[in-house]
């Protein structure tokens, strides 16, 4: 155990506590169960590192951090380790990927049991079933998920520029006041454009080509171990749904054809829905409906984005403006609200309600002017025009 106690003091007193992400002061960090899932890359083991430093210092005691795939775990089980930990007056104790420790959800369910006073926060893959797994935990985590980071998160990470979040309808309702409490501390659209190549994750260092080497390791790490460990596809096919996802950065926005789809990848119509849903349950896609309501398990999806914009800048020379532009719609609104596929009606609707249209500052209302509850966001402006507003205030949502 005295390897651990080395490795705590190791990982956290190497820290960096410069910008702590907001979702901290969001967890209940006093509950006796909290799970953090998000895809890799988002920050989640940094954001537990900086809480533990910021609440219980550098050295090892009240709290334990512990990597799950730590050797220490091939001759010890976790049950184990909570008891000696308990034993030695311990308080709360954090478990870094608990996916990669096969029987985590038993052996959790087991030490809650056993030892109620000692505090427990995991993090895990946005693949992760907390509310499925071997053990019934449901009634017991308390589970937040953790994006990429935000337009808005983004000016503060990089730039040093703090903003409010705004709700949707507080855009949409009153776009001038925010759009000039935004310019009064910075131009947002140079930012905004630097933003859609490098500042969804937060490892960018100023070398871009580093940066989508990274991307692109997040990319394979999922499709070559996560999906084949939580979701049973088969290894053999890892390489298919490489093809796949290479084949849809190039064609996106793509209006689904899963005849096509199937063909160039030589696979059943059935066996490519499936791998779509779990890429999307990965976040590395977004499938978009014209009907969330009506969404059936096999259903075909009607247009299919990439789950960031910098995704799509690591995996495709050839991009389309007006594909980056709805790419980041769908992922900054996605967050908290629900996106369809408007076909025709608009480009998405946004909670069965919203019509919006996304495009240039010169688009015009032609497609929606007699839709109600509709806007357009637009690209290469600051401020607003009507109901024409600034692509990037979407960005300002979480």
């Amino acid at each position: 155990m005295e390897q651990l106690f080395k490795k705590h003091h190791m990982f956290i007193s190497q820290v960096d506590m410069g910008i702590v992400r907001e979702l901290m002061d969001k967890i209940d960090w006093q509950k006796q169960l909290v799970g953090i899932k998000g895809s890799r890359g988002v920050g989640k083991t940094t954001l537990v590192r900086q809480y533990i430093k910021k609440t219980y210092g550098v050295q090892p005691g009240e709290s334990l951090y512990c990597v799950m795939d730590s050797i220490y775990f091939t001759t010890h089980s976790l049950l184990d380790l909570a008891e000696k930990f308990y034993i030695r007056g311990g308080k709360h104790l954090f478990l870094d990927e608990v996916h990669k420790y096969p029987t985590w959800s038993k052996e959790l369910k087991e030490i809650t049991d056993l030892y109620p006073q000692l505090k427990i926060t995991f993090t895990g893959s946005s693949l992760l079933q907390i509310l499925n797994a071997d053990a019934d935990l449901s009634r017991r985590v308390l589970s937040y998920t953790m994006e990429g980071l935000s337009f808005r998160e983004y000016l503060h990470f990089y730039k040093g520029i703090q903003l409010p979040v705004h709700s949707l309808q507080a855009i949409l309702n009153h776009p001038d006041s925010i759009c000039e409490e935004v310019n009064a501390v910075c131009r947002p659209q140079q930012m905004f454009e630097e933003y859609l190549r490098v500042g969804y994750y937060p490892f960018y260092d100023g070398n871009e080509t580093e940066y989508y080497s990274r991307i692109e390791n997040v990319i394979n790490f999922i499709l070559e171990q996560e999906l084949t460990q939580f979701c049973g596809v088969d290894p053999a096919f890892t390489r298919k749904m490489k093809s796949m996802l290479l084949f849809l950065a190039g064609n996106l926005p793509y209006e689904v054809n899963i005849a096509k789809l199937s063909s160039y990848l030589e696979l059943n119509k059935n066996t490519v829905l499936s791998y779509l849903s779990r890429m999307q349950r990965a976040e590395l896609l977004h499938l978009l409906y014209t009907d969330n309501k009506s969404v059936t398990k096999m259903q075909k999806p009607d247009k299919i984005f990439l789950h960031n914009t910098n995704m799509l800048y690591a995996l495709t020379q050839d991009m389309v403006i007006g594909t980056i532009r709805e790419c980041f719609v769908v992922n900054q609104l996605a967050v908290n609200h629900s996106v369809e596929y408007g076909r025709g009606i608009g480009d998405f609707k946004i909670d069965g309600k919203i019509t919006i249209e996304v495009g240039g500052a010169d688009k015009s209302f032609d497609q929606i002017a007699d839709v109600p509850d509709s806007y357009i966001l637009a690209d290469s402006m600051e401020f607003p025009v009507g109901k024409k507003l600034p692509i990037w205030l979407v960005g300002l949502t979480y």
